[in-house]
C-alpha cells in the first residue's frame, strides 16, 4: 500500500479525508497544516519511513501519506488528480469562505477513498507520467524532515521559495566585492607611497655616505 492518507483542507481545518489503515497520524498532520502559508506552494516533508506531501494552491490544500517507497511522482500525480475532482465536484459549498470542520466528508470523502483505492492499485501511467513533468519544472519543491517541526513547534518558519533569498545574497555578494575591491586599491596605493618612502630613505642613505648628512657633495 503506498498512498496511506490523503485529505482536503482549508487552512489547518480538515474538510474531507480517508485513512488507508488505523494508524494514527494527526499530529504530524496537524502540524503541517498550520505551517503551510497562505500562497500557492508544494512541499514534501519526510518522517521515519514516510513522506508527507502536498499541493496548496487556490485556498485549498491536497495532502497525502506515503510510503517512502512510492517516490514522488505517484503522490503528486495524485494530488493533481484529486484536486481536479475537487475543482469539478457540482458543490457550490465550496465557495463558503467558513466551511466547517469535515464539511465535505460526505459529499467528498468517497472520491477520495476511490482515488486512493486506484492509484493503490491500478494509477494511470498519463497521470503519472503528466506529474513528472510537472515536478521537473517546479525546482522550487523541497523536503523537509517533519520531526524538525515537531521539535521546533512555533519556531519553524518554513522556507517555501529560494528565489528571493538567492536574489539577496547575490545582492550582498555583490556589495561585498566593491567594498573588497576598494579596500585592495587603497592597501595598493598605501604600499606605493610606502615603498617610494623607503626608496628615498635608502637613496638619502646611500648620498649621505659620499657626501655627509647635508648631501654638500660639491664642497671641500
Amino acid at each position: 500500500m503506498s498512498l496511506i492518507h490523503a485529505l482536503v483542507a482549508k487552512g489547518p481545518t480538515v474538510l474531507a479525508e480517508h485513512k488507508a489503515d488505523s494508524r494514527d497520524f494527526s499530529q504530524a498532520i496537524q502540524t503541517i497544516l498550520s505551517k503551510i502559508p497562505p500562497n500557492n506552494s508544494k512541499l514534501t516533508y519526510t518522517w521515519e519511513s514516510y513522506l508527507f506531501h502536498y499541493i496548496s494552491e487556490g485556498g485549498f490544500t491536497y495532502l497525502v501519506m506515503a510510503d517512502d517507497s512510492a517516490g514522488r511522482r505517484l503522490p503528486f500525480s495524485f494530488l493533481h488528480e484529486l484536486q481536479r475532482k475537487l475543482l469539478e465536484a457540482p458543490s457550490s459549498s465550496l465557495s463558503d469562505p467558513e466551511l466547517p470542520a469535515y464539511g465535505l466528508q460526505s459529499s467528498f470523502g468517497p472520491t477520495i477513498a476511490n482515488l486512493m483505492h486506484t492509484y493503490n492499485t491500478a494509477p494511470p501511467v498519463d497521470e503519472i507520467a503528466r506529474a513528472q513533468r510537472e515536478l521537473d519544472q517546479v525546482k522550487d519543491i523541497m523536503v523537509q524532515n517533519v520531526e524538525q517541526i515537531l521539535n521546533r513547534g512555533e519556531r519553524l518558519e518554513l522556507i517555501i521559495s529560494k528565489t528571493d533569498a538567492m536574489a539577496g545574497q547575490a545582492t550582498e555578494f555583490r556589495r561585498g566585492a566593491r567594498n573588497v575591491r576598494r579596500q585592495m586599491w587603497w592597501k595598493n596605493k598605501k604600499i606605493l607611497c610606502l615603498s617610494i618612502m623607503v626608496a628615498l630613505v635608502l637613496l638619502w642613505i646611500l648620498l649621505a655616505q659620499f657626501c655627509g648628512a647635508a648631501l654638500r657633495c660639491g664642497s671641500k
